[in-house]
């Protein structure tokens, strides 16, 4: 079997052992995609690494080597069968011509030597593969998609987790809306109702604030700042546009109970 072939094949078996296991642990795509990608990235790393060893072993041009290495880099299921038919064929010709100068003197540099500039170039990519992936797993964006994923599988105190952690690297009212809607589905809706009044402070746009600050009082037994809430998301855009809206006949309904209740005491 050739190299290229063999390398071919190499990727096929990696690729569907990798597909079983990631099935077995139940994982989204989004998150397979999210934990191939520094996989991905260290294998390239690795093979364009081996590509530059392998080119310079060759006596190629410095020209030459740059852009087998980097083109490797980027596109290593493309490249890399590509690279090894050169080399095959290079191979060819230097048996023919029993080396030519370049090759030879490049065939007897120390080890080390011939080695240390694909070492180098490896430890530099790897560490900077490792940096961004780092900055990007601990940017808010991350911790949102990761949120919206744990959302998906019912995870809920995951989903609080997720947006605690962005709160601490930003403060902002869309974060601490959403985290108190996870919090009140939680049922804890002390925490739900500072959330949403720190939301609500920093000037928040959602339309059914005023709704989610009104139910988490009610289930507080705090009916007369309750019913103030559902008051002022009946008098807002939303109602006003869609009257028969759920959300607005739900709140009518409890405005109406909490008065009815105080009217029987």
């Amino acid at each position: 079997m050739s190299a290229e072939l063999k390398t071919s094949f190499f990727y096929s078996v990696l690729s569907a052992h990798l597909s079983l296991l990631l099935f077995r642990w139940n994982v989204s795509a989004g998150q397979t995609f999210e934990l191939m990608l520094p996989v991905w990235f260290a294998v390239s790393a690795l093979v364009s690494s081996w590509v530059l060893a392998s080119a310079r072993r060759r006596g190629m041009s410095a020209v030459s080597v740059t852009l087998w290495t980097m083109t490797t880099f980027f596109f290593p299921l493309i490249v890399l069968p590509l690279y090894l038919i050169a080399r095959s064929s290079r191979l060819r010709r230097e048996k023919e011509l029993e080396q030519t100068e370049a090759g030879i003197e490049s065939a007897q540099q120390p080890l080390l030597l011939r080695w240390s500039l694909p070492l180098l170039y490896l430890f530099v990519m790897l560490g900077l593969g490792a940096l961004y992936f780092y900055m990007d797993w601990r940017s808010p964006d991350a911790y949102h998609m990761r949120a919206n994923q744990a959302r998906v599988r019912e995870q809920r105190e995951q989903v609080i987790a997720e947006y605690r952690a962005v709160l601490k690297i930003e403060d902002d009212a869309h974060t601490h809306n959403l985290l108190g809607k996870e919090l009140q589905a939680a049922g804890r809706f002390e925490e739900a109702l500072a959330e949403l009044r720190t939301a609500e402070r920093m000037g928040e746009e959602d339309e059914e604030l005023p709704l989610n600050i009104a139910q988490s009082l009610d289930e507080l037994k705090r009916v007369d700042e309750a019913k103030l809430e559902y008051e002022r998301f009946l008098n807002g855009p939303l109602c006003a546009e869609m009257p028969h809206d759920r959300r607005c006949v739900f709140a009518r309904g409890r405005a109406a109970a909490i008065d009815t209740t105080k009217a029987q005491r």
